[in-house]
């Protein structure tokens, strides 16, 4: 029988079943580990065994799901039908006041290898900021999706309506189709995001830009999500530009590995996430370790409730392997990057924080890509912003965003 189209959001409920459950802790029981690299615990080969066997051991005897599960569920969770293509969404509408312009629709989006798990704690201050001490002023109606073959979202499906990869940029296009053929809102909306949630805002406030009160009126980001689109042989590049490409090419093959692996064999990688908890929940915990303002050590940063709280939505999900797959879809979209010549031309606000996965780029790099109107040097935090350092992103996203809901200029 085939499963019912939701042709409008349909509410949906987090209800992961026992023998799940069961069948994990079996897996995390009979879990062999690999012999260990003597490299004095550094991380310098890959996850810590003794870190990983401390997380299982935990994952064992400590963690409690179902925590986990009301936390996602305490929000109005949605399933829709985009095309093809089935979204998960969580959608909170923002406290509105009389009198006064109603909420801003705010898409909020993660990447690899997060989850909504990242947001489930900022949700309530970027909706009803009067709850946090906060101006009612700055609410947000929040949405937030996963990415298409993420969580709860179903895998990605290409243009031909085929089971496959597809690019940051064909999601753009999912996330302008909710927000205002699914949401029906009639009202411009904002965009923000890192990692993958910054390419695909990059490409929402590219081709969406806001337009007879539709489109994205403003674009936030906490990582850079595409690169000018310019010739770096001919362009007269500043010395700080020239200074941090070195920078920034010398760390690449040591901290972009992984991309090569899941560009071209996500399927032969998808097999072995999808089959070992313990083998994704190493495959994950090392970015966290690696991308993040901890100093060395993930419990500084993250609680092993987080982390296995995010690893979880991707194992009990079984999306593993699918989600590498956007890695895949970017190599095979039409149009890689930016036009020559072209920018984002959205009013964009950029939160550089200083532990990210690269080096945060001059502001004069950042203008070559983007329309830049707010550029923030944060004093601490990395790559899972919004987990690391939630105040900060939270504080930074309401100001961007002030003037623009208003329709006044943000310079």
């Amino acid at each position: 029988m085939a499963e019912p189209r939701f042709d409008t959001p349909e509410p949906f409920k987090v209800d992961i079943p026992e023998r799940a459950l069961i069948d994990l802790d079996e897996r995390l029981r009979r879990w062999r580990p690999a012999p260990a690299i003597a490299d004095n615990g550094s991380w310098a080969s890959g996850t810590d065994p003794d870190f990983l066997a401390e997380l299982v051991e935990y994952w064992r005897h400590g963690y409690d799901w179902q925590r986990c599960q009301e936390a996602i569920n305490r929000w109005p969770n949605y399933l829709v039908d985009i095309g093809p293509q089935r979204l998960h969404f969580i959608r909170e509408p923002g406290t509105e006041i009389e009198g006064a312009p109603r909420p801003l629709p705010l898409v909020i989006t993660h990447g690899w290898p997060g989850s909504i798990v990242e947001f489930l704690h900022i949700i309530d201050v970027l909706a009803h900021p009067e709850r946090h001490g906060g101006d009612p002023l700055d609410a947000f109606d929040v949405i937030a999706p996963s990415l298409p073959g993420y969580g709860f979202s179903a895998p990605p499906v290409r243009a031909d309506g085929t089971t496959g990869p597809i690019g940051p940029r064909a999601i753009a296009g999912l996330w302008h189709k909710l927000v205002h053929e699914k949401l029906n809102y009639a009202r411009p909306y904002g965009v923000q995001g890192g990692d993958w949630g910054a390419v695909v805002s990059s490409w929402s406030g590219f081709d969406y830009p806001v337009k007879d009160e539709r489109g994205v009126v403003g674009v936030h980001l906490n990582m850079m999500g595409l690169r000018p689109a310019i010739d770096l042989r001919t362009t007269k590049l500043s010395a700080e530009e020239e200074a941090w490409l070195v920078e920034a090419q010398a760390g690449r093959d040591d901290m972009t590995a992984y991309q090569r692996i899941q560009a071209t064999r996500p399927q032969t990688l998808g097999v072995a996430l999808s089959d070992s908890p313990v083998g994704l929940a190493a495959w994950i915990v090392e970015k966290f370790r690696a991308w993040s303002d901890c100093g060395g050590d993930p419990l500084k940063r993250f609680s092993m409730d987080v982390l296995l709280d995010n690893i979880m939505v991707y194992w009990l999900t079984g999306t593993a392997g699918t989600a590498t797959w956007l890695y895949r879809g970017v190599t095979e979209q039409h149009s890689r990057g930016l036009p020559a010549g072209q920018r984002v031309e959205a009013p964009t606000g950029m939160a550089a924080f200083p532990a990210d996965l690269m080096a945060r780029p001059p502001k004069a790099w950042v203008e070559r890509a983007y329309n830049l109107r707010r550029h923030t040097i944060m004093p601490r935090g990395g790559h899972f912003a919004a987990l690391e350092e939630p105040q900060l992103l939270v504080d930074d996203i309401r100001a961007f965003f002030r003037p623009l809901r208003f329709g006044a200029a943000n310079d």
